[in-house]
């Protein structure tokens, strides 16, 4: 299985705007302060919008979910996903690529989902929180929604790999 750790130095590469960034823990006898995100990281320029908690159980899909102009920051509070990004942007130089890796709570890293990119994700391990801002207040018309099962993506969620077309 790849999981982010394996590919995050690749990862702005692997789809042209998704960023990664390390985060870092200060444990202490108490246990730790970890921060994630300022206003002032290059990482967050776009500005804050809205500060979301989904709460899942495991087996759930939430796929595929796509924003005009919103950019998304995710953060694994809790649990361990399977996670997988497909870049709609015609003028991109990473058009039409799909990359899937895992993800959980151990790996300390924030990932950055920039707008156009379609982005999906299953619970693997237990239940799941994902914390994640947006850079927009929450709007119907901005939250586009593609079938899990979508030919043109081709991703095949049950056995987390590509569909061979």
């Amino acid at each position: 299985m790849i999981t982010l750790s394996t590919i995050k130095k690749t990862l702005p590469n692997l789809i042209e705007g998704v960023m990664v960034k390390d985060l870092f823990r200060h444990p202490d006898d108490r246990g730790y302060f970890e921060e994630i995100i300022r206003v002032t990281d290059p990482f967050f320029q776009e500005g804050f919008g809205q500060l979301s908690r989904s709460f899942m159980r495991q087996g759930v899909v939430k796929a595929w979910h796509v924003h005009k102009t919103q950019i998304d920051w995710w953060f694994v509070f809790r649990g361990t996903l399977q996670v997988a990004l497909y870049d709609q942007r015609r003028e991109s130089k990473t058009y039409k690529r799909l990359i899937y890796f895992e993800w959980d709570e151990s790996e300390d890293v924030a990932i950055k989902i920039p707008p156009l990119i379609a982005h999906g994700l299953k619970v693997i391990k237990n239940e799941a929180i994902l914390v994640y801002i947006t850079s927009k207040t929450y709007n119907p018309k901005e939250e586009g929604r593609i079938d899990p099962k979508d030919k043109e993506i081709g991703f095949d969620w049950n056995n987390f790999a590509p569909i061979k077309k």
